[in-house]
C-alpha cells in the first residue's frame, strides 16, 4: 500500500498477547486512518465503560504520517472519555505517530488490563511488555528521561494513577494529549508507558505530485501573517492570540463573569518572550513550529493556558503561570481543565487564589490528596457536590477553553454542539469570526453559523484523520490536502470527497454518543452565558447570548447535520453515510 503501511497492531494486556491485523483497502478508504478510523475500532465498545478492561485505548496514524506533506507529524488517541462519558479523542504532535508508520503499524488498539504496572515497548514489530513497577508514581519529565533511547514515548504521570479524571497522556515528555482524561483509561489498565521505533520507510505514490502540492501548500503559508507574519503563530506560538481574544473583549476572566483582564499586558506572548527568550520547536514534519521553549528548558504555555493561568484566576503573576503548566504538564493532567476547577472553586468559596495556592492545589489534586481528591474530578462533579452545578464553565461535563463564546456566536455554537464536550477544535469558528479565516462573519450573529459548523466539523474530522495540523488550514484548504491524498496514496480525491468522508466520521461519533444517552440535553451551555452581560467596553458591546436565537441556531444545526429535533441520529442519514442505527445500544457499524 501506499501512505498506509496495512497493518494494525491488536495487544490484550490480559493475556499478553498481541497479534497483527490486515485491514482491506476499502476499509482504509472509508476512514482514512487518525480520528476516523480510530472511531472505526472503538465504536463497536462504546458502550462499555472506560474503565471496562475490554474498553480499547486506540492509537492511530494517517496515510500522510512519515511522508513529505507539511504538518504531517501528528496522531490520534481516543478512547470513551472518563470525564464526559463522550467519545474522547486526542490530535497530539510529537515523534509517536512518525515511529509507529515507520515502525510499519498505521495504529495499535490496546484492551485488557495488566494485573501489574507495565510499559509497552515496539520496535517495528517487535514487541514487549515490561514489569514498570519502578516507575510506579513517577513524573513525567523522569520517566521520559529513562524511556526516551527507546524511540518516541508516550506516557501518563502520577495524576492518572491517582484518578484525576482530567489526567492526560503526555508524549515525548511535552506534547500533551490532554483533553477528555484519557490518561486514566492507560492508569486503568496498568499501562504507565509506550515506547515505538521503527527503521521503515513510508510508500507514496507520486513523490513529484507530492512535491508540487506540498511547494503549494507552503507558499500559501508563508503568505499568511496569522501564520509567519512577525506577529503570527510561527513567531509567538499560540500565544499570538492572547492580545487578541483581550481587545476582543471575549477572555474568560473569573471563572466566565467578565471577559476583559486588566492585567492581559503584562502576561502576553510579548512579556514571555521578553523574559525567557524561547526558541522555536514543533513536531515532525513542521515547518510553522508553534511551540516554544524557553531558557533552561522551559516550556512557554500555549494560548489557552497562559489565559486560564492569568485571566481566568485573576492571576497577575506570569512566573505563576509558567509554574503551573509546567506542574500540570509534570503531573499528566489537562491545563484547561485543571485551571477552570480551580476558577470554579474559587468562586465557590468566595476566595481569589493566590499564586502559592493555585500551585499548592494543583499539586494536591496531581497527588490526589487533601482537597485536591474533589478538584481532581472535575469542576462539575466538584461544583453539583456543592449545589451549584451551574458554576461549572463546562459542556458535557469538560471544561470550556479560553474563548468566550458571548464575543463569538459560532463559538457558542461550537461548544454545544461538540462531541467530546466543551471544545474549540471540533469546528474552530474563531477562524472566521475573529481571524477573518477564509471569510469574515459578523461574530455577533448566529446567521449561517449552523452550516459554517457543520462544515468545519467535517473539515476538521478529515483533518484529524489524515493526519495533519489545523493551523495550516489558515491557509491552505481540503483542495490542497486532496492533492496531498491523492499523491501519497494513489487514491483520486477532491475536497468534497474527502468532506463527504468527514460527515461519515462526524456522524459516527454522533451515533456513539447516542448509543450512550446523549441528546439535546447535553448540547447547550452553562446558563450563565444567557443570563450574564461580559465586559462591555472600547466600543464593544458583550451583551448575554439570546437564548431564543441560540436554541434556533441549534435546530438549524440539526437539521443540517441530519439529526431528529432531540439531536440524535437518524436511521435515513446513518445509512447514506454507510453507517448503522437503530437507535439501541446493540446497533453496530454496518
Amino acid at each position: 500500500m501506499n501512505g498506509w503501511s496495512g497493518t494494525i497492531l491488536h495487544i490484550d494486556l490480559t493475556n499478553k498477547t498481541h497479534r497483527f491485523e490486515q485491514p482491506d483497502s476499502e476499509t482504509y478508504e472509508t476512514w482514512i486512518g487518525g480520528k476516523g478510523l480510530a472511531g472505526y475500532y472503538l465504536h463497536p465498545h462504546i458502550t462499555r465503560s472506560w474503565d471496562d478492561p475490554e474498553m480499547p485505548v486506540i492509537f492511530m496514524d494517517g496515510p500522510l504520517v512519515g511522508t513529505a506533506s507539511p504538518t504531517s507529524g501528528r496522531m490520534c488517541i481516543m478512547s470513551r472519555s472518563p470525564l464526559t462519558g463522550t467519545v474522547g479523542d486526542c490530535s497530539v504532535g510529537g515523534s509517536l505517530g512518525t515511529e509507529l508508520k515507520k515502525a510499519g503499524l498505521d495504529g495499535i488498539v490496546i484492551t485488557g488490563k495488566s494485573d501489574q504496572l507495565i510499559g509497552i515497548e515496539i520496535i517495528d514489530k517487535s514487541i514487549t511488555i515490561r514489569d514498570a513497577s519502578t516507575f510506579s508514581g513517577m513524573g513525567i519529565s523522569l520517566l521520559y528521561e529513562r524511556q526516551r533511547g527507546n524511540g518516541a514515548v508516550a506516557m501518563i504521570g502520577p495524576a492518572a494513577e491517582n484518578g484525576v479524571l482530567f489526567s492526560s497522556i503526555v508524549v515525548d515528555g511535552s506534547f500533551a494529549a490532554g483533553r477528555n482524561g484519557i490518561g486514566l483509561v492507560l492508569a486503568s489498565k496498568n499501562l504507565k508507558y509506550l515506547t515505538v521505533k521503527g527503521t521503515g520507510r513510508v510508500a507514496v505514490h507520486d513523490n513529484i505530485g507530492l512535491k508540487q502540492a506540498r511547494e503549494d501548500i507552503f507558499r500559501q503559508v508563508a503568505a499568511t501573517p496569522v501564520l509567519m507574519g512577525e506577529h503570527g503563530i510561527a513567531y509567538y506560538g499560540t500565544g499570538a492570540l492572547y492580545d487578541l481574544m483581550d481587545s476582543r473583549r471575549m477572555m474568560p476572566t473569573a471563572n466566565f463573569r467578565m471577559t476583559k483582564f486588566k492585567s492581559a499586558h503584562r502576561m502576553n506572548a510579548s512579556a514571555l518572550n521578553k523574559k525567557y527568550s524561547p526558541k522555536r520547536a514543533g513536531c515532525k514534519g513542521c515547518h510553522i513550529l508553534c511551540k516554544k521553549v524557553g531558557k533552561g528548558g522551559t516550556h512557554i504555555p500555549e494560548f489557552e493556558t497562559m489565559s486560564h493561568f492569568s485571566a481566568l484566576l485573576e492571576n497577575e503573576d506570569i512566573e505563576i503561570m509558567v509554574r503551573a503548566n509546567a506542574l500540570c504538564n509534570e503531573m499528566g493532567m489537562d491545563t484547561i481543565s485543571a485551571s477552570s476547577t480551580l476558577a470554579c472553586y474559587s468562586e465557590i468559596t468566595g476566595k481569589k487564589l493566590t499564586g502559592k495556592q493555585i500551585i499548592s492545589l494543583l499539586l494536591d489534586i496531581g497527588r490526589g490528596q487533601g482537597r485536591g481528591k474533589e478538584l481532581g474530578q472535575g469542576s462539575y462533579r466538584y461544583a453539583a457536590s456543592k449545589g451549584q452545578p451551574e458554576l461549572s464553565i463546562s459542556v458535557k461535563k469538560q471544561e470550556l477553553p479560553a474563548y468566550d463564546p458571548r464575543g463569538a456566536y459560532g463559538m457558542a455554537l461550537a461548544y454545544a454542539t461538540s462531541t467530546r464536550g466543551g471544545c474549540h477544535l471540533r469546528a474552530y469558528p474563531i477562524s472566521h469570526e475573529i481571524l477573518r479565516k477564509p471569510v469574515a462573519t459578523d461574530r455577533f450573529s448566529f446567521a449561517g453559523k449552523a452550516r459554517i459548523i457543520k462544515i468545519e466539523e467535517d473539515q476538521n474530522a478529515v483533518v484529524d484523520s489524515l493526519t495533519a495540523c489545523k493551523f495550516v488550514f489558515f491557509a491552505s484548504s481540503l483542495e490542497e490536502y486532496a492533492r496531498v491524498f491523492t499523491a501519497v496514496t494513489g487514491v483520486h480525491s477532491t475536497a468534497q470527497d474527502l468532506l463527504k468522508i468527514g460527515e461519515r466520521i462526524y456522524y459516527n461519533e454522533r451515533i456513539m454518543n447516542a448509543r450512550n444517552g446523549f441528546s439535546s440535553k447535553e448540547d447547550d451551555l452553562p446558563p450563565r452565558f444567557f443570563k450574564e452581560a461580559g465586559s462591555s467596553g472600547s466600543n464593544i458591546k458583550i451583551k448575554p447570548l439570546n437564548r431564543k436565537e441560540f436554541l434556533k441556531a441549534r435546530a438549524n444545526y440539526y437539521k443540517i447535520r441530519g439529526l431528529d429535533e432531540n439531536g440524535m441520529p437518524i436511521k435515513e442519514k446513518a445509512s447514506l453515510l454507510g453507517l448503522k442505527w437503530e437507535n439501541h445500544k446493540g446497533s453496530e457499524l454496518q
